[in-house]
């Protein structure tokens, strides 16, 4: 897997091509391959992803927390836009790509809304994708937490973000969205209408099905 630290498809990658050059090397030892990215870049291995998608699996994970393009583009204004995104992932599906959406982090009290999360889910629907995995809250150590609040001050003055931080989770470091229950309940009945998979095991499943226990055998190749 890749992108869990860093993205994968940062913006070197479109020159260097490092993450391409590790696709390469994980199809020619055929093993299956995760991605998670915020890049629409990721479109452009479309063909070595769907090479190793003929011997192993292929998860690849787009994060997607806010449906607008306009608070997106605040909140991350280095990353691509949702609607980039939503893009991206449409070309992933209509490839055969085992793709879908990380809900996460959805940020209280700017994200952690029915409106919000409902638009996500119809796009993805739209888009073909197969799951959406929701984290609806945010983790936030020491350091982290004073950069943020700095960021929620500047992107969103007058609006008192860090005093509701601050009075609902204190010096915790999950800060779960006090929407979270509500949120889940409608996000599962939504999803299962339009069968789209929410639950880790079940996509677990989903994407490694039709697929033997073949991926321990990398000395047997060297």
């Amino acid at each position: 897997g890749t992108g869990a630290m860093s993205d994968p498809y940062n913006p070197f990658e479109k020159e260097l091509c490092l993450t391409r050059h590790a696709l390469e090397l994980t199809d020619a030892y055929e093993f299956g391959i995760a991605i998670a990215t915020k890049s629409p870049l990721i479109t452009r291995d479309i063909d070595i992803l769907c090479s190793i998608r003929e011997h192993s699996p292929v998860l690849c994970k787009i994060t997607v927390t806010a449906a607008e393009d306009k608070l997106a583009a605040k909140l991350e204004p280095g990353a691509a836009v949702s609607s980039e995104r939503f893009q991206a992932l449409a070309k992933l599906r209509d490839n055969g790509i085992f793709a879908g959406i990380l809900l996460m982090p959805v940020l209280p009290y700017i994200e952690d809304n029915e409106d919000n999360i409902r638009t996500i889910i119809e796009q993805a629907s739209q888009c073909g994708c197969n799951f959406i995995y929701p984290a609806f809250g945010v983790t936030l150590r020491q350091n982290q937490r004073d950069y943020y609040y700095e960021k929620l001050n500047r992107i969103f003055p007058g609006e008192n973000l860090v005093g509701k931080y601050r009075k609902q989770f204190g010096e915790s470091y999950e800060c779960r969205s006090p929407k979270a229950a509500k949120l889940y309940a409608m996000l599962s009945e939504e999803c299962g209408k339009r069968g789209i998979l929410y639950r880790m095991k079940d996509i677990i499943h989903a994407y490694k099905k039709n697929y033997g226990d073949n991926q321990l055998n990398f000395l047997d190749r060297i």
